[in-house]
């Protein structure tokens, strides 16, 4: 068994190299389906057509899988691809990776927003603008230097990303369930929040009393029995579309859109 698991290794340090330099195709193709999905995918393709070969079959699946959702960090992503990439050249179970993918990329995100972009890079931006307002070179000279150095970590999170899944296959298979619990009672809760704070549905029709006294239907009805009932209940339609029906997303955001548009023009909304 030892022996087969070595002979199954067919990608060397240069090609995880090139998958560090790959993971920049991240974005390449963000759209608000699927977001990362197909530069997440382009970037591995190499990779994957070296591990899977001729077998077709193998490549189609775990091409499908690469092509679901993914929203990720773009300086952590190469650690995601390295740590995945090594469980496909193993061939371990497609439920497995997908369930370890989807587990790590929504907590890499976090990470990877609150080190970069709301930390590092904004500090040493403050720094650098300050420099170069007093008419230093010094200040664009440091700020680029600083960001190539994080454009360069993608190289090593992508090799430390793959070293583990080689050697800790067994450790991350245990962790991955803890982990991926985790996730979703976090994800559900955030979802949660964002229907509430982002999902807007409010009626406009009010309803006339007398002459002074007029009533909203949003309201004064609506609202003290049941506030955001309609934007929870709009969700959970949208669900039921893309989950039962399997509707589109595209097409949802195009009903989403007539709906908004033709409730305004009647007065509904």
């Amino acid at each position: 068994m030892a022996e087969s698991k070595e002979t199954a290794r067919v990608l060397t340090k240069k090609d995880i190299t090139k998958l560090g330099f790959f993971s920049s195709f991240l974005q390449a193709s963000f759209n608000y389906e699927r977001m990362q999905a197909g530069g997440f995918l382009v970037s591995q393709l190499p990779l994957l057509k070296k591990i899977y070969k001729d077998d077709k079959k193998g490549l189609s699946a775990a091409m499908k899988d690469n092509l679901e959702f993914i929203n990720t960090h773009p300086n952590f992503v190469g650690f995601l691809m390295g740590l995945l990439i090594s469980l496909e050249e193993k061939k371990e179970d497609r439920q497995f990776i997908k369930g370890l993918k989807v587990a790590l990329f929504g907590p890499l995100a976090g990470i990877g927003d609150a080190l970069f972009w709301f930390t590092l890079l904004p500090i040493v931006a403050g720094i650098c603008s300050s420099l170069a307002m007093e008419g230093s070179i010094i200040g664009p000279i440091i700020f680029f230097l600083v960001y190539l150095t994080v454009f360069t970590l993608r190289i090593v999170f992508t090799h430390l990303g793959y070293n583990l899944g080689v050697r800790a296959i067994d450790k991350i298979k245990t962790g991955t369930q803890i982990v991926s619990k985790a996730a979703t009672i976090l994800g559900i809760t955030v979802i949660g929040g964002l229907i509430a704070s982002y999902v807007k549905i409010s009626l406009a029709p009010k309803i006339v009393i007398n002459e002074e006294k007029t009533v909203s239907l949003q309201t004064d009805f609506i609202d003290k029995i049941f506030p955001n009932i309609l934007p929870l209940g709009y969700v959970f339609l949208m669900y039921y579309l893309l989950k039962k029906k399997q509707v589109s997303p595209v097409v949802l955001i195009l009903i989403t859109f007539a709906f908004a548009i033709f409730g305004s023009l009647i007065g509904l909304l």
